[in-house]
């Protein structure tokens, strides 16, 4: 159930401040940050991202997870290259359950109980995914990992955060990158970039600023989710952002 106040809504009957209780996220993390270099699956880094992700579980607060694929294989690179692009994104779908798969046995390791659901069916090694079974698991205080991406060929992974964030009616999708925020421009390249705080999807749209892809960001504006973007590579960021500090940028 979210945890929005009903007096904390704009006119168009979105949130205009952050969730002032987090009792549900999604988290999006990238395939990269499982990896070394952002290549592979690490044993050691997918430790500390699931110790992260175990400090947010261990205040109470429901934990889902949609991994993307990127360290083993893009999809949309493939078909670039000429892999027919229905066959190369089922392949991207699968470089998720593997992710998927070490992220769950990470979060086990960590004193996690969870479990990994995913949208293409594979049942010797992940439940289908289910969204009543899903909140049931969450419900129960266990963690999912979910993978598979939305299960259709064309859709990011971001997208797939979005409508299971949707689905799930979580507070907030917590979306993890290497910077501490949404920037004006690219940090790396502009040093006089300012980080925004907080944002409205509109000023986000309307200044071009790339938080996610176009299909998810819509998703989110028209079904009122709240987007906070941070750095999940400094340790306790999450939690920190969860507790309310000041942490990355809010889009609401």
């Amino acid at each position: 159930m979210s945890s929005f106040d009903a007096s904390h809504t704009s006119e168009g009957g979105g949130p205009s401040e952050p969730p002032r209780q987090i009792k549900r996220i999604l988290l999006k993390i990238s395939g990269e940050s499982l990896g070394e270099g952002g290549v592979g699956v690490s044993p050691q880094v997918v430790a500390r991202v699931a110790d992260q992700i175990a400090r947010v579980h261990s205040l109470g607060v429901e934990v889902a997870v949609v991994c993307g694929g990127g360290n083993l294989m893009r999809g949309a690179a493939f078909a670039r290259m000429g892999t027919n692009r229905t066959t190369a994104d089922h392949m991207g779908m699968l470089g998720t359950a593997i992710n998927a798969l070490a992220l769950q046995d990470g979060l086990e390791r960590a004193g996690v109980e969870t479990r990994a659901a995913c949208a293409v069916e594979m049942k010797t090694v992940a439940e289908p995914y289910i969204r009543r079974r899903v909140i049931r698991h969450l419900e129960k205080g266990r963690a999912v990992v979910l993978a598979g991406g939305t299960g259709n060929p064309y859709f990011t992974t971001d997208t797939a955060a979005a409508l299971r964030a949707t689905e799930l009616g979580v507070d907030a999708i917590f979306k993890a990158t290497k910077v501490d925020g949404v920037y004006t421009a690219d940090p790396a390249k502009d040093p006089g970039a300012t980080r925004y705080e907080r944002l409205t999807f509109r000023e986000a749209l309307d200044r071009d600023l790339k938080v996610m892809d176009r299909t998810a960001f819509t998703l989110c504006m028209e079904n009122h989710m709240p987007i906070m973007v941070f750095d999940m590579f400094t340790p306790g960021n999450m939690e920190r952002a969860v507790r309310g500090e000041a942490i990355g940028t809010w889009v609401i």
